[in-house]
């Protein structure tokens, strides 16, 4: 039976373990050049020599509007790259695998000083009114994803994740509560997700796994649910997508009719149902970082990753650690072979 330290292939891509550093923000840009710094490069280099085996950098956007804020990562320019190259060699030096988030924050772009979107609908009251973009303007949106890719590529990643979750633009394409488009881009509303997806695989080597982060259900009053991201899924898996990382919400201020689970794993029955439905492989997350629990989840076959974020937050060497409490036999540094009981 396959436990959380079995191995794992998908495509060209060969992980030690099931362990996933999730993307997780770190606002720690320096100069507000969408460049990696030296804090990105300890952040992820340390949770590589501390046993997981993907790790996927944080959000990294496709130009300076798309980010959340103007301490993130990006991926518009050439300039960007060396920064990251040298975090994914340091990186697969110590055994682990890296991807990279890419996105646009669309309406949530807390920074930009007009936010576009799909339509012109706020975040919620405090947020600044976004632009509806053109039909134009989509399209060539469309080929900034690529780009970014490509220098992705560049970069050297193993794979790549496309960030269609969390309200974010893709997110908000895709869902009819922020969707109120008439042009071709409103009458599918799959339509931007997909070509964003042509587009990166385009871009990709052929046996370079794609991931997608979807949002599986909204928490909005008259929001979809996980009947209706199945099928958009669905379009989004014959696009060209070969694994889906399954979270949640994000689309806007949380309702009392929609209110997230507050117990631990309570998105996993999402990921379990998405990977039933289409037969894709999928990443859970979300308050998943008890071992036992962790481990569960891979051995009833609810997801072959399972993403620790605020654990590996709390903790770099999650993954070694939790190898120990499950008696599980993996490398350890050298250096902390001493910190950790073998079995």
């Amino acid at each position: 039976m396959n436990h959380l330290f079995t191995p794992y292939e998908i495509k060209g891509l060969s992980l030690k373990n099931r362990v996933v550093m999730p993307p997780m923000c770190q606002y720690s840009v320096t100069n507000k050049d969408g460049i990696a710094t030296d804090w990105h490069y300890v952040h992820y280099v340390s949770r590589a020599i501390g046993g997981a085996s993907l790790i996927i950098i944080e959000m990294t956007d496709v130009e300076p509007d798309g980010r959340i804020s103007d301490y993130d990562l990006g991926l518009w320019s050439d300039e960007q790259i060396p920064a990251l190259a040298r975090i994914v060699e340091a990186c697969h030096q110590y055994g682990a695998k890296v991807g990279i988030q890419i996105a646009h924050a669309g309406r949530k772009a807390q920074d930009a000083a007009e936010p576009v979107a799909p339509s012109a609908i706020p975040f919620d009251g405090n947020s600044k009114t976004p632009r509806e973009l053109s039909t134009v303007e989509v399209k060539e949106m469309v080929e900034k994803f690529r780009l970014a890719v490509r220098r992705a590529v560049q970069a050297g990643v193993d794979v790549i994740e496309i960030h269609g979750a969390h309200g974010y633009l893709i997110h908000q394409f895709t869902s009819p509560f922020t969707n109120k488009r008439t042009d071709e881009y409103g009458q599918e509303l799959t339509k931007f997700g997909r070509e964003v997806i042509e587009a990166a695989k385009s871009e990709m080597p052929e046996d370079m796994p794609l991931i997608m982060r979807i949002s599986a259900r909204e928490y909005v009053e008259g929001g979809y649910g996980i009947n209706e991201s199945i099928e958009f899924s669905r379009v989004f898996q014959q696009a060209g997508v070969d694994m889906f990382h399954v979270s949640a919400g994000g689309e806007g201020p949380i309702a009392a009719a929609g209110k997230p689970g507050t117990h631990v794993a309570y998105q996993v029955p999402l990921a379990r149902a998405i990977k039933e439905e289409l037969n894709v492989p999928v990443i859970a997350v979300g308050r998943l970082e008890e071992p036992a629990l962790a481990n569960s989840v891979i051995g009833n076959e609810d997801a072959d990753l399972v993403a620790v974020g605020r654990g590996m937050l709390r903790n770099p060497y999650w993954a070694i650690e939790a190898a120990t409490v499950l008696k599980k036999e993996v490398a350890l540094p050298k250096q902390y072979e001493f910190g950790f009981p073998r079995n």
